[in-house]
């Protein structure tokens, strides 16, 4: 099955919700998981915000007016779901400007190939960032997305989310270089 661009697939979900919804998650699945277990780290945490993000893009789809790309959309919601996943799991408030938002977060899991020790530095580097520092470099370098995207995902602008991106890029060459 050759995969939709996401004007068909909005166009799918308007006409057969079922149908669409198996081709969103044919197309959105993987990338979503990824995206938010960056955020949460665990797997268990990650495929639970994921089935959220899921289940809100589905129950919301109709107000989707396509002020930004439905993927733009779908990953602002996943953000939102992460964050709002670690709000709970902290039982407070999880602020995209909190500096200690993302740090020791990186606990055993099996899902996670611990022999690969420069994978571990990077994910720990990643983590040490701030909330805004991680989800620009995140979505940008694993994603590949625009700094216009990443800013409407994030509710910033481009200019925050570049200076953003490349103040994490130095945090984790240090932190890297410090380490080894």
């Amino acid at each position: 099955m050759a995969t939709l661009n996401d004007s068909e697939l909005v166009a799918a979900l308007k006409e057969d919700t079922e149908r669409g919804f198996r081709l969103l998650m044919a197309k959105y699945k993987e990338a979503v998981y990824w995206h938010v277990r960056r955020l949460v780290v665990s797997h268990e945490d990650a495929q639970d915000a994921a089935q959220e993000t899921f289940i809100r893009v589905l129950l919301s789809f109709r107000q989707f007016k396509g002020e930004s790309s439905f993927a733009v959309w779908i990953y602002r919601i996943a953000t939102n779901e992460a964050l709002r996943l670690l709000k709970r799991r902290r039982g407070g408030r999880v602020s995209l400007d909190d500096p200690e938002a993302g740090t020791n977060r990186l606990m055993a899991d099996e899902y996670v190939d611990y022999s690969d020790l420069e994978a571990v530095k990077l994910q720990k580097a990643i983590l040490s960032l701030p909330t805004k520092q991680q989800l620009a470099f995140n979505l940008r370098y694993y994603d590949e997305l625009g700094y216009d995207e990443i800013a409407a995902i994030t509710g910033s602008t481009a200019a925050n989310v570049k200076a953003n991106y490349h103040i994490a890029k130095e945090k984790i060459t240090k932190y890297i270089n410090s380490t080894t």
